[in-house]
């Protein structure tokens, strides 16, 4: 069964920029299973932005992304209450455009790191547990980086053991 989830109604993400980069421009107001959704806007939106940059291009923009997401997902914590509420989805969306932009091109592989992906979010082995403690916008969203590395690797094992 899925986990239900109380979202903030629609009219939250534009009180403040902030909410609307925190909450996945609306993919965290799912009532179930936020981070999921919030996982395949990034998997829809991938191939929408990947093209606008060259391979640094694209870097600077991740690195941008989860700096600023930082910030929007403290801000937006602190206006919900709560440091990780399952609204905020910017710590799935951007730790997984990292994954899609090191990870073999196609679908195939793209869905395979979806699951990975979701699996190391949810599971949270050591150290991603660690920064999940951390009730601030860089706890949120580093530990969601970790699920990232985890999923590279565990991608970047499979190419091998496939070519």
């Amino acid at each position: 069964m899925l986990k239900k989830s109380t979202p903030p109604p629609p009219s939250f993400l534009f009180r403040h920029p902030a909410h609307l980069i925190a909450c996945g421009f609306g993919s965290g107001l799912s009532p179930w299973a936020p981070g999921t959704i919030g996982t395949l806007f990034a998997l829809f939106s991938y191939p929408l932005l990947r093209p606008w940059f060259d391979d640094l291009g694209f870097a600077l923009f991740l690195v941008t992304c989860y700096l600023f997401g930082i910030v929007a997902c403290n801000t937006t914590g602190k206006a919900l209450g709560e440091a990780d509420h399952g609204s905020i989805v910017w710590d799935e969306v951007v730790p997984f455009w990292f994954v899609l932009f090191l990870a073999p091109a196609g679908w195939l592989w793209w869905i395979v790191a979806f699951f990975l992906f979701r699996f190391f979010d949810i599971v949270k082995p050591p150290p991603a547990c660690n920064f999940d403690r951390i009730k601030n916008g860089f706890g949120v969203m580093t530990d969601d980086v970790f699920a990232a590395a985890y999923t590279v690797l565990c991608l970047a094992l499979l190419k091998f053991i496939l070519t």
